[in-house]
């Protein structure tokens, strides 16, 4: 993390507890924005992750990617999801505890995306074998079916869980997963009968619609329209931006094969589905006479019956009628239009909701633990976040109040623990203030006052209970609690605000009105008698099981919605507090789901009710690190000597002992009465890394023990083995070493007579000999033969094979100008075209050309913000530039310098004033009668302007009496090359070897320019009057390209 630090002016810090103005929210979102805008979407306060929907796709999830963050300190790298999956894991394996990471934040904030990376990297970064390879499968491709089934899109997500989730991953002792458990928490079952405008029910609906094959949707009496189903048509927008309905059934169908859905079960549960479908499209109406339902297309009825497997009579009394117990007598009563479309929606979300809890159980089934050991645990909390709509209702308030419990169990574990572990500790604290949101809660679930227990005492109580007379209650009972607002008893200007239906909770994440319009019926939650005993008779295998006969006999009355969310919430809690957590604190950067979109505002708001200001003063105010001295001597007692192997003392003074050894800084640590604290991760880091290498060296003295015994005794049996294998082994080596001795001698026999007469005609003594003696020079000529054109070496041959030396260096130096020639580029033609030229013009005529051989010639050496203006200027002159540089001029009025921009073009030469390219003097090269240089180290040349007509244009009869040109360049042999290709003039360049050039003034008037040689590179007037240069030649600090000019252009 530290090598990234010095990028925190421009992206900001990876960790806010490195701010330095930490207590400002201004300064927090101000890092924030850095990091956003660089699509730096993750930052650390400590171990808490927040992370920052960027709502469109970055590569950093790939395998690279993660295969960095596996086995790494968390504070190395910098921040990512991976990290924290990391660390709980390796946690969890290192330290046999039970992990849980905890996903929090509002409805579009990326909270499902964080859960299905982490369950990504986990997949990725644990060991492989089939059966892990399996659980793997199965724990990735739970997501895809799930989220069909439990998510929609609302008007801040287009992939919103409507449902809770939470997973525990169980793992071997040797880290691998090997089953999981997913617990699932208050479906929004009312969307399957109603969707607010801008929203979609949940996705299986149109998945199942726009990709199965027409074979099975014929099957199901379905078309693939969605705007044909009621229960599909309400919320006016069936698109979605950021996925596929058609990918995602194809999704689906794989999750289901994996998850060991058999075709039998696939077959009746999208026949349920499209039952549901069906079922929104079944009508009622009354006649004149009497408000009795009657249902106006049976034909519906029929196929939804068919599709359940259920009797199409009972199914359509069932809709029609109600049974009513009265005097243990039963008798049907017909329901009205409005009872019936109650009833229908009832069944539809009754079914629906059973399934889903159907799917859990089947996929709990098919992630079910194998193994009899005891596993360690990891578990996943992806639950719906803070939700405030236009119009919020029965299940907002439900969601809420979970966030609610969230928000109390992060205080009690970060926040709240934090402190009391210091004043536990008798250490040293800066207390924290902070909102604590107990009381909210205690007002939701308390009893016998709190919302629920009234909402519930108002379901059971008998008489004419409406949804105003439960608000009425709450007014009652809870009228005056700080945080509860209603009509009656608001202000005068807030009641403006609130409708007489309508309540207020001041929740922690901000204030919420709750319109109680249903909340009496969804907290019943009531399906008719007459429905439930059609769904016990169904044929559909899924149905039968979700719709039980036990159930119909059960006296008891089930528990209201409420209730049961409730007490799921306190198991959830309990399961929560049981395991170390570690926290992705997600944030949404604004409202319209747009990338690169920061809203302060919004993301304000977030950043105060997830509590993340207070959590950053108290990482700041804290310890990074603590352990119990037990923990911490048990593991790290081995890096020192006093307390390695075993330790005779209390674990507080090996404690002690250990850190005086390492060297801790009184700041470093501070001692409590039962733990050390650890204040900065960088001692932690620097002491588990030295922990790691210990154990290598440990590891490495066992090795040695063990390995000389090993050797030791496989050095005995090998001993005996060596001495019988040497008696035998020397008496094989003697015979092949007489052999090779007698192979030998007659090979040097043989050479000997070849020499003897290697310069003979060839026979049988020199055969062999002339046959080694070409194949040696030839190998040695592979190796020493020339590889450039400019190498002119040649081994010697001997006097056999002189000929062919010479064809072959013939042949080889042919090779060679060919291979230059085709490897030289049209560019390098052009630049030794130039380069010859500039040989022929200035070798041994001007000093200053040796040091211009190495420079490349270039088209242009104007800087880059002077493009335009070299635009415009082509524009008002209408001539291609075949070269540009920057020169300084020498006026004829005292010779003054002055900054200019020479250009040639194909038929002119041009020299425009530096600063804003205005021409000054325009000369056709037909005028220019020569171009004088001195023969020394000095850039200075003199155009000489003439005219061989006597009748020229205006303009160059003004030229002309303007009088020569004398302009000085850095690159003078580049330039006057240059000239003479372009204008096509080599005859014109005369190079003064006297000293002095003379040169007309203005009017006829005549100057001298006078070159001498000098330690500093000079040019100025001379007490004469005339120009003195000195070109510098004598010093050794000539720079540059030609010469030590200094320029303060830039380039």
């Amino acid at each position: 993390m530290e090598d990234h630090l010095h990028k925190r002016d421009h992206a900001g810090v990876q960790d806010f507890v490195l701010l330095e103005d930490y207590r400002n929210p201004e300064a927090f979102l101000d890092n924030l924005k850095k990091r956003f805008h660089e699509d730096l979407i993750y930052t650390y306060i400590g171990p808490v992750l927040v992370s920052i929907n960027p709502y469109h796709e970055l590569d950093i999830y790939n395998h690279d990617v993660i295969h960095s963050y596996k086995n790494v300190n968390f504070y190395e790298l910098p921040p990512h999801v991976f990290a924290i999956a990391d660390s709980s894991y390796r946690n969890m394996r290192g330290e046999s505890r039970d992990q849980c990471i905890l996903i929090s934040g509002e409805s579009g904030s990326g909270k499902t995306e964080a859960s299905k990376k982490i369950l990504l990297y986990i997949a990725a970064s644990s060991t492989h074998s089939r059966d892990v390879e399996r659980v793997k499968d199965r724990l990735l491709e739970s997501n895809p079916l799930l989220e069909a089934f439990g998510n929609a899109k609302t008007t801040r997500n287009d992939n919103s869980s409507r449902f809770g989730k939470y997973m525990d991953i169980q793992f071997d002792y040797k880290g691998a997963p090997v089953g999981g458990h997913i617990l699932n928490y208050l479906l929004e079952k009312s969307r399957v009968v109603h969707q607010a405008p801008g929203e979609r029910n949940f996705h299986v609906f149109y998945q199942l619609l726009v990709g199965a094959a027409p074979l099975t949707l014929k099957q199901l009496h379905l078309d693939a329209g969605p705007e044909k189903y009621f229960y599909l048509n309400q919320g006016e927008d069936n698109s979605l931006q950021t996925m596929g309905d058609q990918a995602n059934w194809r999704a689906v169908q794989h999750s289901l094969d994996v998850l060991d859905f058999s075709q039998e079960q696939q077959k009746a549960l999208f026949s349920i589905v499209g039952s549901v479908l069906h079922l929104g499209n079944v009508k009622f109406d009354s006649d004149e006479k009497s408000d009795m339902a009657r249902v106006t297309n049976p034909e519906i009825v029929a196929t939804i019956a068919e599709l359940l497997g259920c009797s199409e009579k009972m199914l359509l009394s069932a809709l029609q009628h109600r049974t009513i117990e009265a005097n243990n007598e039963k008798m049907k009563s017909p329901l009205t239009v409005d009872q019936a479309l109650y009833a229908r929606d009832a069944l539809a979300k009754g079914i629906y909701d059973r399934l889903f809890t159907w799917i859990v159980h089947k996929v709990n089934s098919s992630l079910s633990n194998r193994c009899k050991h005891r596993c360690n645990l990891m578990g996943l909390l992806d639950i719906y976040g803070f939700e405030i709509f236009q119009v919020n209702c029965f299940e907002q308030f439900c969601i809420n109040y979970c966030n609610e419990k969230l928000q109390q169990l992060f205080i009690e574990l970060t926040l709240k623990s934090e402190q009391e572990e210091y004043q536990k500790e008798g250490i040293q604290w800066e207390p924290v203030e902070y909102f604590n949101n107990k009381i909210i809660c205690d007002l939701i679930e308390a009893k016998p006052l709190g919302i629920i227990s009234v909402l519930d005492e108002e379901c059971l109580r008998p008489g004419d209970t409406t949804d105003m007379t439960f608000l009425s209650k709450l007014v009652t009972t809870i009228g005056k609690h700080p945080h509860f607002i209603s009509h009656s008893v608001a202000d005068t200007s807030t009641r403006k605000t609130i409708q007489r239906d309508e309540f207020r909770l001041l929740h922690y994440a901000g204030d919420v009105t709750y319109n109680i319009k249903g909340f009496l019926d969804k907290n019943n939650d009531l399906l008719f008698r007459d429905l439930k005993e059609t769904m016990t008779e169904s044929k559909n295998p899924i149905t039968s099981e979700c719709f039980t006969k036990e159930e119909l006999n059960s006296k008891k009355r089930p528990d209201t919605a409420a209730t049961q969310f409730k007490t799921s919430l306190a198991q959830l809690m309990v399961i929560l507090m049981s395991k170390e957590p570690a926290y992705v604190r997600c944030i949404k950067p604004n409202d319209y789901k747009r990338a690169g979109q920061f809203d302060e505002r919004i993301i304000h708001h977030q950043v105060k009710y997830l509590g993340l200001m207070e959590n950053l003063r108290v990482r700041r105010a804290g310890f990074a690190y603590r352990r119990p001295y037990e923990l911490f001597l048990k593991r790290y007692k081995s890096l020192c000597p006093a307390t390695w192997p075993h330790y005779s003392g209390s674990a507080r003074d090996g404690v002690h002992a250990l850190v005086s050894h390492l060297g801790y800084g009184d700041d470093d640590y501070r001692i409590g009465k039962t733990k050390i604290f650890i204040r900065f991760p960088r001692v932690l880091f620097a002491t588990e890394d030295a922990f790691q290498k210990r154990k290598h060296e440990l590891a490495t003295q066992i090795q040695a023990k063990y390995r000389c015994f090993h050797q030791r005794k496989k050095y005995l049996r090998m001993r005996i083995s060596a001495i019988l294998i040497q008696c035998h082994w020397r008496r094989v080596l003697a015979q092949r070493l007489l052999k090779r001795r007698r192979w030998a001698a007659g090979i040097v026999r043989k050479f000997v007579k070849g020499f003897k007469y290697r310069n003979e005609p060839e026979c049988d003594e020199n055969r062999e000999f002339v046959k080694f003696t070409k194949m040696n020079w030839l190998q040695r000529l592979a190796v020493a033969a020339p590889k450039s054109i400019l190498d002119k070496s040649w081994i010697v041959a001997p006097r056999l094979l002189q000929e062919t030396s010479g064809l072959l260096q013939k042949l080889n130096t042919k090779n060679l100008v060919l291979r230059y020639v085709k490897k030289t580029s049209p560019a390098q033609k052009i630049q030794m075209q130039q380069k010859v030229v500039a040989e022929r013009l200035f070798k041994g005529k001007k000093d200053v050309y040796i040091s211009s051989v190495k420079d490349h010639f270039v088209d242009s050496r104007i800087a880059v913000h002077h493009e335009s203006l070299k635009n415009q200027l082509l524009r008002q002159v209408n001539e291609t530039v075949k070269y540009c540089i920057y020169v300084t001029k020498y006026d004829r009025h005292g010779y003054k310098s002055r900054k200019r921009v020479l250009f040639l073009t194909d038929t002119t030469l041009y020299v425009v004033e530096e600063k804003e390219f205005k021409i000054k003097d325009r000369v056709p090269y037909d005028l220019i009668s020569s171009i004088q240089t001195s023969s020394l180290m000095d850039g200075l040349f003199v155009v000489v302007v003439t005219s061989k007509e006597e009748n020229g244009s205006k303009e160059d009869q003004k030229q002309i009496e303007r009088g020569d040109i004398i302009l000085q360049s850095d690159h003078i042999i580049e330039t006057l090359t240059r000239f003479t290709m372009i204008a096509n003039k080599e005859n014109v360049l005369k190079i003064a070897t006297g000293g002095t050039i003379n040169h007309d003034l203005t009017s006829g008037k005549q100057g001298c320019i006078e070159f001498i040689k000098g330690d500093n590179y000079l040019v100025k007037k001379g007490k004469n009057g005339q120009l003195l240069v000195v070109d510098g030649s004598s010093s050794n600090a000539l720079i540059g390209s030609e010469l030590g000019m200094m320029t303060d252009r830039t380039i």
